[in-house]
């Protein structure tokens, strides 16, 4: 057994391969992981907790998904621009107002649509609505008027207010009717109450036709021509409903005068020419506001003396019988130069 225990590279004439300076460094990196395997103590817990990472000194736990509570009322907070803006403080008054102005709004757009619809329709599809007379009288409404869809929504109030002081001024001559009939029964003579039934005859028309129609065409279409028809003829309805608020002896109406000399007479009848007397009076007045609130709209449109010239010029050359005329008038000239050429 000693020929195996000797050691085969005592020799220094055999090449000993662990000699090697490469081999021996791998085998000083060997022993060094071989010794620190060596020192590892498993049940050594302090050496271990001084050994480890930050990471692995924290316990392992299990991976659960814990419900988070939201957080209490005094510990939100708002953003600057939230916390800086005070609440809106709506009071009654308010959301009364907010609902008016909503209401306003939709009956405008409302009104608006039905404009726009009677538009499209054209003039086609209109058809004359006044006077509103039934469907059995023999006489067929003249004229179509709708304020809502005609006039715009800003001058829309001015055009009612005419058309109720035309209203009015009808009733009141009415009642001047009703006045010279007092007269009359009272034995004061049948000239006023004869001359009464003319005015209303007269009247009540001419006014509608001459100074209601053109403000009405006026603000429907922007004419200056149907503005000045109504300044020029409106002007003789203020010196005409004055003549009859004065009421001169026998002059047809039931005015200041009149009423006086039947208190002398007839207390009752005096009431009723003094009635008649106010709403002529009332007349008068709302006449005189009501041309100067027209003249202030006519002046802020713009419009002036020659464009109403020139919207004259333009609807006299539109109008068919004019057109007709011009052209019967044209051709009697020529058929006279032909004959008298063919003459000679």
């Amino acid at each position: 057994m000693s020929k195996f225990e000797d050691n085969p590279f005592s020799d220094p004439t055999i090449d000993n391969p662990f000699a090697d300076p490469s081999v021996q460094q791998v085998a000083r990196s060997t022993n060094n992981a071989t010794r620190g395997l060596e020192d590892y103590n498993p049940f050594d817990g302090q050496q271990n907790v001084n050994q480890a990472t930050p990471q692995q000194q924290q316990p392992a736990q299990p991976a659960i998904m814990q419900a988070v509570s939201p957080p209490a009322s005094s510990q939100y907070t708002r953003p600057a621009q939230q916390a800086s803006a005070p609440p809106p403080n709506f009071t009654t008054a308010d959301f009364q107002e907010l609902k008016r102005r909503q209401e306003e709004l939709e009956r405008k757009a409302e009104e608006l649509a039905r404009r726009e619809a009677e538009l499209r329709a054209g003039s086609a599809g209109r058809h004359n609505n006044w006077p509103p007379l039934p469907g059995f009288c023999p006489i067929q409404p003249c004229f179509y008027q709708d304020i809502n869809v005609d006039i715009p929504l800003e001058f829309q109030r001015i055009v009612r207010h005419l058309y109720h002081l035309w209203m009015f001024y009808a009733l009141v001559l009415a009642l001047n009717i009703v006045g010279g009939m007092s007269i009359l029964f009272s034995g004061g003579g049948f000239t006023t109450f004869g001359l009464s039934i003319l005015y209303f005859v007269l009247f009540t028309p001419f006014s509608f036709v001459c100074w209601y129609r053109p403000i009405y065409k006026a603000f429907r279409s922007d004419s200056s021509f149907n503005f000045m028809v109504f300044f020029f003829i409106f002007l003789f309805q203020i010196i005409i409903t004055v003549v009859q608020s004065i009421g001169f002896s026998d002059g047809g109406s039931c005015g200041l005068i009149t009423s006086i000399s039947q208190f002398k007479t007839n207390i009752a009848v005096g009431i009723i020419t003094l009635m008649v007397t106010i709403g002529f009076i009332t007349c008068v007045v709302a006449d005189v506001m009501l041309l100067a609130k027209v003249h202030r709209i006519y002046r802020s449109t713009g419009a002036s003396l020659a464009k109403a010239q020139a919207e004259f010029t333009t609807e006299i050359l539109r109008n068919q019988h004019v057109q007709t005329a011009a052209s019967d008038a044209a051709a009697a000239a020529v058929n006279a130069q032909l004959a008298g050429a063919n003459r000679y």
